[in-house]
């Protein structure tokens, strides 16, 4: 069996992949970068399965490959591959649901943790040199009291200046509550919060209890005191999130997205937060990606936690996939059912 290999993957594993076929380990795979059509097609005469994370498998790239069987995305959403015309000549279409649910579950909690608490804002300050004090600054008690730590207490000080509110007690709205949404949730309880979920495609049966309630998207939106994304982009939920949305939450209510810009017409959601219509967002997705360098959430707004699309940026998402490749190819040589075909 040919294996067009272009995927990144966990080093530890990558010989039990040699063992299951004739391996050839391009593109991303080897550090190059994202292979183009021409590049793809110069490679797959051959193959009979190809591995890819983001290389472009195109009507053309499938023609060329006149042996191809099975391409494996290594993706939650294979939007890389020609899923239609793969379909059209029998070729299956493989995915890796649930790869990075973990790592974008915690990042989704560190956001919220980010700006709730102010952390990249007084972390910035200090390394800034303020708040700082000088080499020969003397911290000693007064006769008859204890050595005291605070860095100061007037209205300037960064106990004032960076004070947030906790996680405990408060309520995370969940809208999408899938793979992702179900984990976040699983973290959030640990923090003592009460979880209010939105999603259509779930049975009150399968969330309701002691500390989740499914609820309508306006009630969640009232209610919540954080509200976190995982959504698929569909036509359904295309700017899912807009200016009436925005307009519905608390004055207080934190806003996060660790799932597609898309989802969120980001329009409306500076202007929510240049009006302060809600108290900050935390973002890793944005409507264009690079974010350009004037963007108003790096410009101007100072109530925007902003990472650069890493919610998946784990070495374990790299051992989670590899494994499925791994026991996905095994069962494909076996010719038995397969678990993650995209359908």
């Amino acid at each position: 069996m040919n294996i067009l290999f272009t995927a990144e993957y966990d080093e530890a594993l990558i010989e039990v992949i040699h063992g299951l076929g004739n391996v050839d380990v391009q593109g991303w795979a080897k550090g190059i970068g994202k292979l183009s059509e021409e590049e793809l097609i110069s490679l797959v005469e051959d193959v009979e399965v190809i591995v890819t994370s983001y290389d472009d498998i195109t009507k053309a790239v499938i023609d060329a490959a006149s042996q191809l069987k099975l391409v494996f995305c290594t993706r939650a959403t294979p939007v890389n591959v020609d899923v239609a015309y793969a379909r059209e000549k029998g070729i299956k279409v493989l995915f890796t649901p649930g790869r990075n649910s973990d790592s974008t579950a915690e990042l989704t909690i560190g956001l919220m943790l980010s700006i709730a608490r102010s952390i990249p804002f007084a972390y910035e300050q200090l390394k800034q040199g303020n708040y700082t004090g000088r080499k020969e600054t003397s911290n000693q008690a007064r006769s008859g009291l204890k050595r005291d730590v605070v860095w100061g207490v007037g209205p300037q000080s960064p106990y004032v200046v960076f004070k947030g509110v906790e996680l405990k007690g408060r309520t995370l709205g969940i809208i999408g509550y899938g793979s992702i949404g179900r984990r976040v949730a699983s973290i959030a309880r640990g923090f003592g919060m009460q979880i209010l979920v939105f999603d259509p495609y779930v049975s009150n049966i399968d969330v309701d209890s002691l500390t989740t309630k499914k609820v309508g998207i306006d009630q969640l939106l009232k209610e919540s005191d954080f509200i976190s994304v995982h959504l698929k982009v569909s036509k359904e939920t295309e700017n899912f999130i807009d200016k009436s949305a925005f307009e519905k939450m608390k004055n207080s209510a934190y806003f996060i997205n660790c799932s597609r810009a898309a989802v969120v017409n980001e329009a409306d959601l500076i202007e929510a937060l240049r009006r302060k219509q809600i108290a900050g967002a935390g973002l890793d997705v944005f409507s264009t990606e690079p974010i350009p360098e004037d963007h108003p959430f790096i410009t101007e707004l100072e109530n925007v936690v902003i990472t650069p699309h890493i919610a998946g940026a784990t070495t374990d998402v790299l051992t989670n996939h590899t494994k499925m490749i791994i026991q996905e190819l095994d069962r494909y040589m076996k010719q038995e059912p397969l678990l993650y075909e995209y359908r």
